[in-house]
């Protein structure tokens, strides 16, 4: 029995020593497990750690960068502005500089169309004053025309048709030296204006003339007319009486007339026809 109870006592002291080291491995496993997962957690920590500082230090180091690229670009963008800036200015000088010109351009324009138009201004006023002055001469030609008219008239009615000395019907018969030139501008006949000396054999025409005698006073003369190897006198003839005579081969009427007489001369006309030859010209 007492064997029993030791025995049982003795069973008991492995129990509770049994117990005892199964605390204390649990314990230490737990421990252990702490030490480890502590140990683990640190790591963790420590390589998190590590990882935030290399990314601190890549944050920095781009923070940097960005800090040194944002004062490129705030020089590079003052640069940029400067230069914007000058070449706006230059451009504004440049564009006012051309403004100037082109100003001074319209106003010599301006200026050279004023004078242009100050010129066609003098001219059209010139044109105007020689156009007043055309229409005074036009009125006064008309005057004149008219004045020419009226003495046409007076000086066609001072000239008269007559019967010569052969009794032929003579044409109009100029009486002074004004009216054989208005017979030389009508161009019916042929006129040889002549002065004749006493005495010298005179050529009118194509035939010649001679003086012998004049009587002023009584307006009276004597003269010989040398024609187609002939000589024809007309003698005792008066101022303004149409003397006759026929020559050439076409027996063709020629005609003289004296409208003034004086001491030692005479001054007349002589009248061919229009087909009647020509004297030579020496």
């Amino acid at each position: 029995m007492f064997d029993e109870e030791k025995s049982v006592a003795h069973e008991s002291r492995w129990a509770g020593s049994d117990a005892g080291n199964i605390v204390k491995y649990v314990l230490l496993a737990a421990v252990t497990i702490y030490v480890f997962a502590m140990l683990y957690l640190m790591f963790s920590m420590k390589s998190e750690l590590t990882a935030l500082q290399q990314k601190q230090a890549a944050l920095e180091t781009a923070q940097a960068d960005l800090v040194k690229r944002m004062h490129a670009a705030s020089s590079e963008l003052k640069e940029t502005i400067s230069s914007e800036v000058g070449m706006t200015k230059q451009q504004l000088e440049e564009r006012a500089a051309q403004l100037q010109k082109e100003q001074e351009a319209t106003a010599a324009a301006a200026a050279k169309l004023a004078a242009q138009q100050s010129r066609q201004g003098q001219q059209i006023a010139a044109v105007n004053g020689e156009v007043s002055g055309v229409k005074t001469d036009v009125g006064a030609a008309k005057t004149d025309i008219q004045k020419t008219q009226s003495d046409l008239a007076a000086t066609n009615s001072k000239l008269e048709k007559t019967i010569g000395d052969l009794g032929v019907q003579s044409g109009l018969v100029a009486h002074n030296a004004s009216e054989l030139e208005e017979l030389k501008r009508k161009g019916e006949r042929n006129y040889y204006n002549f002065t004749l000396q006493k005495n010298a054999r005179t050529p009118v025409g194509t035939v010649s003339l001679q003086l012998k005698k004049v009587d002023p006073k009584k307006s009276r003369f004597t003269l010989d007319v040398m024609a187609d190897d002939r000589t024809i006198e007309k003698k005792d003839k008066t101022v303004a009486e149409p003397l006759q005579f026929y020559t050439g081969r076409d027996h063709m009427l020629y005609e003289l007339v004296v409208f003034s007489a004086n001491k030692n001369s005479i001054t007349g006309y002589l009248s061919t026809p229009k087909d009647a030859p020509s004297p030579v010209t020496p």
